[in-house]
């Protein structure tokens, strides 16, 4: 027994080494297939189209091509309105009604820059602090319809919130109309309009619409989102709609019941990054 046991402890602490040597390798493998390699964050496509394709630049231009032929004509065709339901405006002087961001004003640099979740605040902030861009098309055309005796509106939902500690009610427009007019387009108080500027002007822009038809033919709608030419399109409906919201077949019913319009009095651009449309993925 005496000389088994230097043997026996050989033994023993051979595979207590080797038990240790195999634990720490596997430990080594686990670890190595449980860590993952760095991915570098996916660059959102959207922005980056918007912001250097030049298919978008071509697409904006491509609407504002199309408006600009069919300028002349949709001002001499008294009859002709762009608001299904505007009757007998014949003897008034025709107008053009555009959404502001992403139609008027391009904003990329905005949407890559911004911490989410988006407010209406970060947009302002940042409008103040950069120079607008207009979107590819517009100024020429805007150019050409104020010159050919044609009034333009500019109908944004950004929103009117009074500051604090100060008495105006709308600081925000000063801003927006400073912004167009950086991008080369007539921006005035009059001309201008903002969600919540007066009592029953609220994101459904319908409203707005029907103020300007009130004095002028509208001859041209120009937006990028649904809700631009078409009221009561949203998941979560805002007044004066029904409670009822939209959904996805019901906003394809109203594309087709004014297919006639698109293209020849309302004019879509391209804004993959935001809208109503996210609502309905």
């Amino acid at each position: 027994m005496i000389i088994c046991l230097p043997i026996l402890y050989f033994c023993s602490e051979t595979m207590r080494i080797r038990n240790t040597a195999l634990l720490v390798f596997l430990t080594s493998v686990i670890t190595a297939c449980s860590t993952q390699p760095e991915v570098a964050d996916e660059p959102d496509m959207a922005i980056v189209w918007v912001r250097d394709a030049a298919e978008y630049r071509a697409v904006s231009r491509q609407a504002y091509r199309a408006a600009t032929l069919a300028l002349p004509g949709m001002i001499a065709d008294t009859s002709w309105s762009a608001l299904p339901d505007q009757k007998g405006a014949h003897d008034l002087p025709p107008a053009v009604i555009f959404d502001i961001d992403e139609t008027a004003l391009t904003n990329p640099y905005f949407q890559q820059s911004f911490e989410p979740p988006f407010t209406d605040k970060k947009l302002n902030d940042w409008s103040t602090q950069h120079d607008a861009t207009p979107v590819p098309g517009v100024t020429d055309f805007v150019t050409l319809a104020s010159q050919s005796g044609v009034e333009v509106f500019f109908a944004t939902n950004r929103p009117c919130v009074a500051n604090d500690g100060t008495d105006n009610a709308c600081p925000q427009k000063a801003v927006v109309i400073q912004d167009l007019i950086e991008a080369g387009l007539p921006a005035t108080q009059s001309n201008v309009s903002l969600s919540g500027e007066r009592e029953n002007w609220g994101k459904e822009k319908k409203i707005r619409r029907d103020w300007i038809a009130e004095k002028y033919r509208v001859i041209m709608l120009f937006g990028d989102d649904l809700s631009d030419f078409i009221p009561c399109v949203r998941r979560r409906n805002v007044a004066p709609c029904s409670e009822e919201p939209a959904t996805k077949t019901s906003r394809e019913a109203l594309l087709e019941q004014y297919d006639a319009y698109w293209g020849a009095g309302w004019y879509v651009l391209p804004n993959p990054m935001h809208g109503s449309w996210t609502s309905f993925k």
